[in-house]
């Protein structure tokens, strides 16, 4: 589920800002951007999300902003190491050219002195509480608009079966009619009995009751899932497989264009819906 939360801090070494961004995916996968001081509780900083989360593509940045007048300072072993590699590459890559202030940002260059990294590292966490707070209410807002969407379709579907099951008798009695029609035109002459049974086992054959029975308990089970609290993604991806195959199943034993018709529009709600499941928790 797509969603963005920021907060920012104030500390006694600057201004110490908290941003986690999320895409789509199927796992759990976070990202973690740290200032060097904050470098020791990057675990606890990932526990805390893993908490809290468990879907979506994550990024997590953390940016300390010292005030002015603060005093900075270089690592100069550092400095001096990324200043071999950079005359190694340049043999290599002669057009290879790197701006002052990218090299501030790589992680050790630029330090704030006198900071005390236990403290900063407990602001740390609890910037990422006020950040992760804000970022779980931004989903469950959009959560209840797609639980809205996703209702509006499993209504649609509801009406399908209902609509399915009223026609199952005329196109019972339709087939007996062809099937009577048939044996008519040849002029042979058929023993009741046995006709009654060919017929009883060729409707059996095409009989759709169980897959509109499951359809009726999918359904069912749908919205008792999106009631349920915590995470009901996989849950609802597992669910929607099982509403895939009853319409499939429901497609191969039509025998009239009505029922085809239906079962198309059974497939391409169920889809829709599959489209939803993939942004939920």
């Amino acid at each position: 589920m797509t969603a963005s939360a920021t907060a920012e801090r104030a500390t006694a070494w600057g201004a110490l800002g908290c941003e986690l961004r999320a895409v789509n995916h199927r796992f759990l996968e976070l990202g973690v951007r740290l200032p060097e001081e904050l470098r020791g509780c990057e675990a606890a900083l990932r526990e805390r999300v893993a908490a809290r989360v468990s879907r979506g593509k994550l990024d997590l940045v953390l940016r300390l902003r010292a005030p002015a007048g603060t005093g900075l300072g270089l690592d100069e072993a550092v400095v001096a190491r990324l200043g071999e590699l950079a005359r190694t590459l340049d043999a290599h890559f002669p057009q290879l050219h790197v701006e002052f202030t990218e090299l501030l940002q790589y992680p050790g260059v630029l330090q704030v002195a006198g900071v005390d990294v236990e403290a900063l590292q407990a602001e740390a966490l609890a910037v990422l509480e006020a950040t992760l707070a804000a970022f779980v209410a931004a989903r469950e807002r959009e959560g209840e608009a797609l639980a809205a969407a996703i209702r509006e379709r499993a209504r649609r579907i509801a009406t399908i079966v209902t609509d399915v099951r009223g026609l199952i008798p005329a196109i019972r009695a339709g087939q007996r009619q062809k099937l009577e029609a048939r044996l008519a035109e040849l002029g042979t002459a058929v023993d009741p009995g046995r006709l009654e049974q060919e017929l009883v086992l060729w409707l059996q054959k095409l009989d759709v009751d169980e897959e509109l029975d499951r359809l009726t308990s999918h359904l069912d089970e749908l919205q008792r899932v999106l009631t349920q609290p915590g995470p009901v993604g996989r849950r609802l991806d597992f669910l929607l497989q099982e509403f895939n195959r009853e319409a499939n199943t429901l497609g191969s034993k039509s025998v009239d264009a009505r029922t085809s018709t239906a079962a198309v529009e059974l497939k391409v709600l169920i889809d829709q819906i599959r489209e939803q499941i993939q942004n939920i928790e």
